[in-house]
């Protein structure tokens, strides 16, 4: 049972919603995507100038070159265009590649239901969330806009200029609202979310929406859907 909890911090992909039909790794999509970038916007890259995008794109890929120390993704493609010989506003460039994934955000049936009830009961709720390789923040919320009248706050890789598990976004968490570590719980679906909470000393909570074997990260406790969170509250 979780006692004294304050303040409930979620992640967001995996967690409270999914992109329907993506893949784990989004590095596939690359070659695809700057591909659809060359017709749409009339750029006239060669092969191997696409080739040498997917390249660059990649190694910022964190699950390719893993770090914590986020990056704009507006720097990301000011190096992939380099060799591109374009004019084109580096915003316009990021759109249309997003643009080509088709992207389609689905949020969880249990997700709201259980939002709206921590809210109710008078608890603290805020998102804690690493944006994809290369999209900007504002993209990313509005993909996720359907969760927003439930959050008190929105803490994302970008904003606070570190990804999971470095404890930064939760530390920022913590001191946003006056509420101590051990008065928090954090809840995600990775080991980044679980070492983050361990490395600032928070309750963490696995959620484990594939209904398989689930890994042990050292999390508190483990939970199929967000529903079960519920069982383990003292209301």
């Amino acid at each position: 049972m979780l006692n004294n909890i304050k303040l409930f911090v979620f992640d967001l992909g995996g967690t409270l919603m999914e992109y329907k039909g993506m893949h784990l790794s989004w590095a596939g999509y690359y070659k695809t995507s700057f591909e659809y970038v060359n017709e749409k916007l009339e750029l006239g890259l060669s092969d191997q100038q696409i080739a040498a995008s997917v390249q660059i794109f990649t190694d910022y890929n964190p699950a390719v070159n893993p770090r914590e120390k986020e990056i704009d993704p507006e720097i990301i493609f000011e190096d992939i265009i380099k060799g591109w010989n374009t004019t084109l506003p580096i915003s316009k460039i990021i759109d249309v590649f997003f643009e080509s994934l088709h992207l389609e955000p689905v949020i969880y049936d249990d997700s709201i239901p259980v939002l709206k009830k921590l809210q109710k009961s008078g608890f603290k709720i805020a998102a804690m969330t690493d944006v994809a390789t290369g999209m900007p923040d504002l993209m990313h919320k509005n993909y996720v806009s359907p969760l927003f009248p439930y959050f008190d706050l929105y803490v994302s890789s970008l904003s606070c200029g570190y990804k999971k598990p470095n404890p930064k976004g939760l530390r920022d968490i913590s001191e946003h609202f006056g509420i101590a570590p051990e008065n928090m719980v954090m809840i995600g679906d990775t080991s980044r979310d679980v070492n983050a909470a361990k490395n600032i000393g928070c309750h963490s909570i696995l959620i484990n929406r594939s209904g398989g074997p689930s890994q042990d990260y050292g999390q508190e406790f483990t939970v199929t859907n967000t529903m079960e969170i519920l069982n383990l509250v003292q209301f």
